[in-house]
């Protein structure tokens, strides 16, 4: 096989799961979504900003996001 394209698949895949198993109740797949930020930014270090990969968000949104979830608790833990 080559390269995968996809590098944060089983991450966005986990997450998927997760909502399926808490009916889709995102406040039980904050880890996941987590993991998944995580591996975006590792795939973008890595790659590089134009890099694309249809399971993460633009570096920017990413960014946006982790800044978001980080400084003003943004997440579904809180908007229930």
């Amino acid at each position: 096989m080559g390269k995968c394209v996809d590098p944060c698949k089983a991450q966005a895949c986990a997450i998927q799961d997760c909502l399926k198993k808490h009916g889709f109740d995102e406040s039980k797949c904050t880890a996941h979504i987590d993991r998944l930020y995580a591996c975006c930014k590792q795939f973008y270090e890595s790659e590089g900003r134009d890099a694309r990969s249809p399971c993460c968000p633009t570096p920017k949104l990413l960014k946006f996001k982790m800044e978001q979830r980080a400084e003003e608790l943004l997440d579904a833990r809180l908007v229930r």
